[in-house]
């Protein structure tokens, strides 16, 4: 057969490919059908343009809806339900039982059903019961509406992980990932101004009903352009040409950790990649890892408003002065992903690096006094820096472990221990210590350190 002028592939398409495989090794059969390099960055900058700023969005509006508890409370909702003593906290710790209930079954669905049309299903659910918040009327429905969001979003930060898995070669991973988990800084950017303006306008609902309709509104309509434009798999991306996804699918060939039988579809789940990942004891570190920083992180999204207020700013300020964490953390994510990128088996000092930033935050807040709440409020800025470790983490499980199976195992273990840190983490934030938390930030200490 003679090659096309528009072909992306250098070498000519043996008749059966299956026939090939069967005879040749990976990485021979990649050679074999390597797509020209003016192919791929025609695929690459189709995927950069729209898959990317996809799941950016997504991952904005999950962290937006997760950061509306905390603007919540400076909008009157603990008096408004009735809250005391730690009651709060187990509304902020109650959203990760949920998450960690529902970790293990997607990480069997997303690899047994269609990836793309899951990932949007879920997201449509977590808005609507996003929008159940502003019915609440007491503790237990808040607590009860807390636990479901968790189950809602459970599957969103595992989904991308395995989508920038199928796409992107590993080199190309950890500034990928880190590009969807820009939508987490644009979050805190934004979040504030916007819980700010529902703050101010003039409604005949109680205003922290009002951010919940809004945000949960505006998330469960995203999810229909989900719907559409999330892929199952390189080779059903609508939005690719049939070369496209040739080359989409056989690119990826070259990477050791890709599951030749698994590539094509997608859909098998193999236990025996179950078994591999219970043994692996990279996969182990990570959890432990993600445990430790977790129970530093636990609280921070949900207390981060309260703290701020804290420090002696007005309900209002507070919700506009989230904006320096978010441009903080835009900035350590920038810095992180380029050393991650240009320098070679970087990924874990990078990691090193941001978790000791942190710690410099935690100092200046414990140690600082009332009077010097600016340096207070950067310190509280410092201390988001190890929350860019997440794509970090999720480009190691993308780039280092073979077989779809394995990696969403991996990612779901990864993420059940996140869970856990968190749910633990908020139990330090003291309701006899507000807004001070001098215990909390103690522990904060401890366990960043620890990590580093």
């Amino acid at each position: 057969m003679e090659k096309s002028p528009e072909s992306p592939f250098n070498e000519k398409l043996p008749c059966s490919i299956t026939e090939t495989a069967q005879e040749t090794s990976v990485g021979e059969l990649a050679e074999f059908l390597a797509p020209s390099p003016e192919a791929e960055r025609r695929l690459l900058w189709k995927l950069d343009l729209l898959l990317i700023p996809t799941m950016g969005i997504c991952y904005m509006l999950q962290y937006m809806d997760k950061l509306a508890l905390s603007q919540a409370t400076l909008l009157n909702l603990r008096q408004d339900l009735g809250l005391h003593g730690s009651q709060y906290t187990w509304c902020s710790a109650i959203f990760y039982f949920g998450y960690l209930a529902w970790s293990w079954p997607t990480s069997y669905l997303i690899v047994r059903l269609p990836l793309g049309k899951y990932l949007a299903i879920s997201v449509f659910l977590w808005g609507g019961i996003l929008m159940c918040h502003a019915a609440c009327q007491n503790f237990q429905g808040l607590i009860t509406a807390r636990f479901f969001l968790g189950v809602g979003e459970a599957a969103v930060a595992p989904g991308f992980g395995l989508i920038v898995g199928m796409f992107y070669k590993r080199d190309e991973q950890p500034s990928r990932q880190a590009a969807w988990f820009v939508g987490n800084c644009v979050a805190n950017l934004i979040g504030g101004v916007t819980a700010w303006g529902i703050g101010n306008a003039a409604s005949s609902i109680q205003s922290w009903r009002l951010l919940f309709l809004v945000l949960g509104g505006i998330t469960s309509g995203y999810a229909i352009f989900l719907l559409l434009i999330l892929p199952d798999s390189p080779s059903t991306a609508f939005f690719l040409s049939p070369n496209e996804r040739r080359t989409a699918t056989q690119r990826m060939l070259s990477i050791e950790t890709v599951d030749v039988e698994e590539a094509p579809g997608g859909a098998n789940f193999h236990w025996s990649q179950v078994w591999e990942s219970v043994q692996d004891p990279q996969a182990w570190c990570l959890v432990l890892y993600t445990f430790c920083v977790n129970l530093a992180n636990g609280g921070l999204t949900s207390f981060s408003a309260i703290i701020v207020e804290g420090f002696g700013y007005s309900s209002f300020k507070s919700l506009l002065l989230q904006m320096p964490v978010g441009a903080a953390q835009l900035v350590f994510l920038i810095i992180t992903a380029a050393i991650a990128t240009f320098i070679p088996s970087s990924r874990i000092l990078s990691m090193v690096l941001n978790v000791v930033v942190a710690i410099v935050g935690v100092a200046l807040i414990y140690t600082l006094n009332d009077s010097q709440k600016v340096v207070k409020l950067v310190g509280l800025s410092f201390v988001g820096a190890f929350a860019v470790n997440i794509p970090l983490a999720l480009s190691i499980i993308s780039s280092n472990v073979a077989g779809r199976t394995k990696r969403s195992t991996v990612s779901s273990a990864v993420f059940a221990a996140y869970c856990v840190g968190n749910i633990v983490g908020p139990q330090f934030f003291l309701a006899s210590e507000e807004p001070v938390y001098a215990v909390c930030y103690g522990e904060r200490s401890t366990f960043l350190i620890t990590c580093s």
